[in-house]
């Protein structure tokens, strides 16, 4: 059973009233729209003559009558316009129902509304539609928050809660307008990579998300059941595998823009589902993509902002290459005052344990490695810097070191201490990679869930010969974090992974007199749409009081009023 609040209620009497007037609060035909509020306000002073017989639709989100005519706002995908009607206007004829019912009494704050007239400007000086024509497009059953601002733009009473807001997206997007800029840029990088992939020539292709192997990356799949082919699947970690498939295949650049999914925790810059950009481009090496990647943030970040430089919490972050490149046994030494490049997994484990790093018996080598950076390098590395030449142990999948044995050709790019990409020499002998994999075995037989499955296909591709090639992922969330100065991976998601939702119980007669609301007054408590204990228990205890006994009367209910004192202990 749904919990109604007051005004909710209102507001769907509101629907019923206008449906009974003959006016369908959710009409099926279109509504031609010519212009902006964001058009009107940048170009009218100029072009006064070509704002005279416009059409614009929105949300109304003020309202304040004056009698006979009335100033209101609407707000359209690019911002608010403030409108002016007049009831003359709106009901030329005798019958003034439209203004003084439809509008004053039955249009609420956030139903959708089009609206017909012409621009002018105010004695004030405020950019307006005189309103000719008023049609209601969409009536709005749930009130939106009460934001205030004043005359400097501040706010009061805001819709910030972050649950509420991640929760409620669209809340938060009507509300707080501002928050589209975040996924406007979002999209902006999206647009701007693909652009300069294409205009390399590399092409965008899609690859399986159901997979029957998950690899690809070091991550806990989640796993799912095809019924027809009667078989388990993976929702895909990585897209690594099958784009190389499709390098062996003949392309000589392919890329993807796609849905990852690993089953691992939440975190500030961690989303079970987030996007990821693949490329792997034939006939190049690590250090070709080092230049590349820099080549290619500098020009999203000049496309997006103007400039190179990015404002970040409290600091200033410059994309401009060339970027610092170290390797990973230096930055290790370099803040940790550890050289870990000869030790073996049971000196590795020891320095964590001096460290106070948690280890477990599943973890290699690489793992631990990976620990000891993860807890003393990356916090330090604010502006972009590679981090290099990793551990053959940390990387299955990367050709090994031309010239440092142990070591695969690996980068890393961290930014204000996280890591944004990850890119390969990309291993192709077959031989080596079957070796690297049966590694991997081993430590899943240890315990390791992250550790990568045998990909038979993908060797098999492989023994069919892949070219020289360079791999590169790029977590989108996290650069769009970078380039809007967010601090968590939720706030550049439209819709990030919540806990379920609390429902709120509906009370039993039995729970109402629990309080010590007599069976007599029951009926007063239902007919005043009071579903909850919590609904009860938010309530003034005056206006409570004043209400029951005024609904007692009302119902004419053969049962005395209660005394204050006696509703001040149904609160208590």
């Amino acid at each position: 059973m749904q919990v109604l609040s007051e005004q909710e209620l209102e507001r769907r009497k509101d629907r019923e009233e206008l449906m009974k007037l003959g006016i369908n609060p959710y009409p099926a035909e279109s509504f031609f729209v010519n212009v902006t509020a964001e058009d009107i306000h940048k170009n009218y002073e100029n072009r006064k003559t070509d704002y005279k017989d416009i059409s614009i639709a929105g949300r109304l989100m003020t309202k304040r009558i004056m009698g006979s005519a009335s100033f209101a706002e609407i707000q359209d995908s690019t911002g608010r316009l403030q409108i002016y009607l007049r009831r003359d206007d709106l009901c030329p004829d005798e019958d003034k129902t439209f203004y003084n019912t439809v509008f004053k009494k039955l249009l609420g704050i956030g139903d959708f509304i089009g609206l017909k007239g012409y621009i002018f400007t105010t004695q004030t000086g405020e950019i307006s539609l005189h309103v000719t024509d008023l049609k209601i497009l969409s009536k709005s059953i749930k009130p939106l928050p009460v934001v205030k601002r004043d005359e400097e733009g501040n706010i009061y009473d805001g819709f910030t809660d972050p649950e509420m807001r991640y929760r409620q997206r669209y809340v938060d997007l009507t509300v707080n307008p501002e928050v589209k800029e975040v996924f406007v840029t979002r999209s902006k990088v999206i647009t701007n990579m693909r652009r300069y992939f294409d205009d390399h020539g590399w092409l965008e292709v899609e690859t399986p998300i159901l997979q029957q192997v998950h690899g690809g990356a070091a991550a806990r799949p989640f796993n799912t059941y095809h019924n027809t082919l009667d078989m388990p699947l993976y929702l895909r970690i990585a897209n690594e595998l099958y784009l190389k498939r499709l390098i062996v295949g003949g392309f000589e650049g392919v890329y993807e823009f796609g849905k990852m999914f690993r089953n691992e925790g939440m975190d500030r810059t961690h989303n079970p589902e987030f996007t990821s950009m693949e490329i792997y481009v034939a006939y190049k090496d690590y250090i070709w993509m080092m230049e590349m990647v820099e080549d290619l943030i500098e020009k999203v970040t000049l496309s997006i902002h103007g400039n190179t430089v990015v404002k970040v919490a409290d600091k200033e972050i410059d994309f401009a290459g060339p970027y610092r490149r170290l390797t990973m046994f230096d930055s290790i030494k370099e803040y940790a005052g550890i050289d870990v490049s000869e030790m073996d997994e049971a000196g590795l484990r020891q320095v964590c344990l001096d460290l106070g790093i948690q280890v477990d018996n599943s973890m290699g080598k690489g793992k631990l490695i990976d620990e000891i950076f993860g807890e003393k390098v990356e916090a330090n590395l604010i502006q972009p810097t590679y981090i290099t030449d990793y551990p053959v142990e940390m990387t299955p999948l990367a050709k090994k070191h031309r010239s440092k044995e142990g070591l695969v050709e690996r980068f890393e790019l961290f930014v204000n201490g996280k890591e944004i990409a990850n890119a390969y020499s990309e291993l192709n002998d077959p031989i080596v990679q079957r070796e690297r994999f049966e590694d991997q075995l081993k430590l899943a037989a240890r315990g390791d869930d992250e550790a990568m499955a045998m990909d038979e296909d993908f060797l098999r591709a492989l023994e069919y010969g892949m070219p020289p090639t360079s791999g590169l992922g790029i977590g989108i969330d996290r650069l769009t974090m970078l380039l809007t100065n967010k601090t968590t991976i939720q706030e550049v998601l439209f819709f990030p992974q919540m806990r379920p939702e609390k429902k709120l119980k509906i009370a039993s007669d039995e729970d109402f007199m629990e309080l010590g609301i007599p069976i007599g007054l029951l009926p007063v408590i239902r007919d005043m749409n009071i579903q909850t204990i919590e609904q009860l228990k938010e309530m003034d205890p005056n206006k409570l009081f004043n209400d029951v006994c005024g609904r007692r009367k009302k119902l004419k209910l053969e049962v005395s009023n209660p005394t204050k004192e006696d509703v001040e202990k149904w609160l208590s």
